[in-house]
Order: C-alpha cells, then sequence, then structure tokens
C-alpha cells in the first residue's frame, strides 16, 4: 500500500496538484468511504472516525460532500435493471 499512496503522491505532484487540493481530494474520498461503509449513517461513520455527527455534517458541506450523492451508489437498481433469473423463479413458483 505503501508504495502505491508513494506512486500516487508523485503523480499528483507531476501533474500540477496542490496540496489544499489533494487534502480536499483524499478528505472527500475517504468520508465517502466510511459512509458507504455504514449505508450513508451520519453517526456511524462518525463514530468510526473518531469525531462527532455535527463535524462530520459541517466537514461534509465544506467539503460539498452530499449524502444524497452517497446514498445513491447503495441503492438497489430499479427492478427493470435488475438481472432476472426467470428460470429459478419458474421452477421455485411451480414447487
Amino acid at each position: 500500500m505503501k508504495r502505491e499512496l508513494d506512486s500516487l503522491v508523485t503523480q499528483m505532484h507531476s501533474s500540477g496538484i496542490t496540496y489544499e487540493e489533494a487534502v480536499r481530494d483524499f478528505k472527500r474520498q475517504y468520508l465517502r468511504e466510511v459512509l458507504g461503509a455504514h449505508r450513508g449513517n451520519q453517526c456511524k461513520a462518525a463514530e468510526e472516525l473518531g469525531m462527532h455527527r455535527n463535524t462530520l455534517s459541517r466537514t461534509m458541506a465544506e467539503l460539498g460532500l452530499d449524502l444524497a450523492e452517497v446514498r445513491a451508489g447503495l441503492k438497489r437498481p430499479v427492478r427493470s435493471e435488475r438481472p432476472v433469473f426467470s428460470a429459478f423463479r419458474q421452477g421455485y413458483r411451480q414447487g
């Protein structure tokens, strides 16, 4: 993992990303990951992060991170877009 981080930092530096942009991007991605792991539950995410829920909410607002954006990635697809296992369903209904 250290090599991957070193490589990422090198790429960011060589492409001209400022320190502030790098920190902001890291925070956004990290918070998105933790919130996703807790299915958008800010209380549980804040607890894991070791911060108060209000601090998490304020940080999300400062970073422009919308909870709806996080939750949208967690929702099941609409029925028309889900894979259909018709043979399984038909066998299950007949039996």
